[in-house]
């Protein structure tokens, strides 16, 4: 009987825990319980635009690579190193859901900067050679790489904001509070290095009014 009589008192602590709930809640949605999802979200799209503009520069590579090999197949060693390069990069990715994994980002990052020093040195060696430069293929080529290295520059720039503005959300006032009542398996997402940041994408202009003349492994594209 003792024992019935206490039953109902974990019944009351409950409600007044809901009562309690409810009203602060109306309070504590203005201070941004969507914060966290919308920031998270966002990042993920930004990945997503970044894998995109790779995955373009790697479909570029096998035609660039055979027109290269037209007029120059006696660089064979340049040549199978951009193929082995572009091989590596597209066997090593980060999908959406596990950019807080360290390990497979850096792996990701370390393979699509192999593939990068391995095409800025292919298309060093095209100066060399004024027919392949004059080849119409060559410079569509040309031009699409051109434009995807410019992409590629802006798809990173835009992920590491959005990753910045994510994982700030998880350490700042007020929605830390919402990382740790309701979100506690979200952790921070990885991001590029300050030196991948800083790379500059392989220079594709040969020449056509650029007064420093020539390929260089570095060129003066948009930031990333």
């Amino acid at each position: 009987m003792h024992a019935d009589r206490l039953a109902p008192l974990p019944s009351l602590r409950n409600l007044l825990t809901f009562l309690v709930m409810a009203a602060l809640l109306p309070l504590l949605a203005g201070c941004g319980y969507n914060t966290i999802p919308t920031a998270e979200e966002n990042a993920k799209a930004a990945w997503s635009e970044v894998l995109n503009q790779y995955q373009r520069r790697a479909d570029l590579i096998p035609n660039l690579v055979e027109t290269v090999k037209g007029y120059a197949a006696h660089e064979k060693g340049t040549l199978e190193a951009v193929v082995e390069a572009r091989s590596k990069a597209t066997q090593v990715t980060v999908s959406p859901e596990t950019l807080s994994d360290p390990e497979a980002f850096k792996k990701f990052q370390d393979a699509q900067s192999g593939l990068t020093g391995a095409l800025s040195r292919l298309l060093a060696i095209t100066e060399n050679y004024p027919d392949l430069k004059a080849n119409q293929n060559f410079l569509a080529l040309q031009a699409q790489l051109e434009g995807t290295e410019n992409r590629i520059a802006v798809a990173r720039r835009d992920y590491i904001q959005a990753v910045k503005d994510y994982n700030l959300t998880l350490r700042t006032f007020p929605s830390v509070l919402w990382a740790t009542l309701w979100f506690r398996s979200n952790q921070p997402f990885q991001n590029f290095t300050v030196a991948e940041d800083k790379m500059e994408p392989p220079k594709v202009d040969f020449g056509g009014g650029n007064t420093s003349g020539g390929t260089t492994t570095g060129g003066s594209g948009q930031g990333g």
